[in-house]
């Protein structure tokens, strides 16, 4: 027996040794990162427990600073910027729930900071943290989303819906979780009023923003999904797998004001999925009308007599002008409050 590797063999060895290199690469990372935090976490601590505030406190802060660095000369961190930082960590979030506080020391230090800054409450920070972890968002991503203001367009405006009149009440609150009130499609570049199809066709090209738009859990099947019936055939959008709440997801884009006669089609639509795709153990198709704008139609009057879970919601191609300057000028007090 020849005591070589054959090529394939060797090929497959290193492949094997590199995955396992850099598992284990991502889990010392993950280990180090949580031990920093949590040093990061103490130190704060000790500061707030000394009642330490900026004005009386910031010569022993600077002291501390100018100390710690010439005891650590090789480590980076123990600026007085930053140990204002880790004073503010631990205020921050000393009131968390220890779930939160465990996915706060999964997240780098610069996440932290980011989060901490823009958010307004704990409620707010948790729904920037929770979906940094389920999408892997850089920093500059995290940003692009708070920028968006995408908790308020997910958690506190109101959505339209009738989940509690088609869904089992244990899918009611999950299929509510999956649908915004609003999309930010900034993302697409789009800068002019544009056809159905070219909304259909940039959102494809830009799929992997489109699915962190819409949130955990989405899948990508197909655009201009085909269907059949009785020699008929029928194209949906945007169809999707969502493996939270085990459904297919078809959404339908709107470059108009909503009408009530896009819930029949949606309606049909998926009743044909219920019927020709649905697996036995997948619960029943849930459908998205996106439109440029809801209108004025009473959507829950629209929807009461439909018997598919299907929702409505606006997408957005660009800031509007208010919530460019309110950005803008939350910018400027926070760099005016540093200096």
């Amino acid at each position: 027996m020849s005591t070589e590797l054959k090529h394939e063999q060797y090929g497959e060895m290193l492949r094997q040794i590199i995955t396992e290199i850099k598992t284990t690469r991502v889990i010392v990372a993950h280990k180090v990162n949580s031990a920093m935090m949590q040093m990061y976490w103490n130190i704060g601590k000790r500061l707030a427990d000394e009642k330490l505030e900026k004005g009386y406190g910031s010569n022993v802060v600077k002291r501390l600073s100018s100390d710690l660095q010439q005891e650590f000369p090789d480590t980076t961190g123990f600026s007085p910027r930053n140990l204002w930082d880790m004073k503010k960590f631990y205020e921050f979030y000393s009131l968390a729930d220890e779930k939160l506080r465990q996915l706060v020391a999964l997240l780098p230090w610069k996440h932290n900071l980011l989060i901490m800054g823009k958010a307004k409450s704990l409620a707010e920070a948790k729904y920037y943290v929770e979906l940094t972890h389920e999408n892997s968002l850089s920093r500059n991503m995290l940003l692009n989303f708070i920028k968006a203001d995408s908790y308020r367009h997910k958690i506190l405006e109101s959505k339209t819906h009738n989940f509690a009149l088609t869904l089992p009440e244990n899918l009611q609150e999950q299929a509510d979780e999956i649908l915004k009130s609003t999309y930010n499609l900034e993302m697409l570049g789009l800068k002019h009023p544009v056809k159905e199809r070219e909304l259909e066709r940039s959102l494809v090209e830009k799929i992997k923003y489109f699915l962190l738009e819409l949130g955990a859990g989405f899948t990508f099947v197909g655009n201009q999904y085909r269907l059949t019936h009785n020699d008929e055939e029928y194209f949906i959008d945007l169809l999707f797998f969502n493996r939270r709440i085990h459904s297919l997801v078809a959404i339908e884009l709107k470059v108009g004001t909503f009408k009530p006669e896009y819930i029949g089609k949606m309606n049909y639509y998926l009743g044909l999925l219920d019927l020709q795709m649905k697996q036995d153990d997948e619960n029943p198709s849930i459908g998205i009308i996106l439109c440029a704008d809801k209108g004025k139609v009473d959507i829950e009057l629209a929807l009461r007599d439909f018997k598919k879970p299907i929702g409505i919601a606006e997408y957005m191609l660009n800031f509007p002008e208010n919530e460019i300057k309110e950005l803008i000028n939350n910018e400027i007090r926070d760099f005016e409050s540093r200096l």
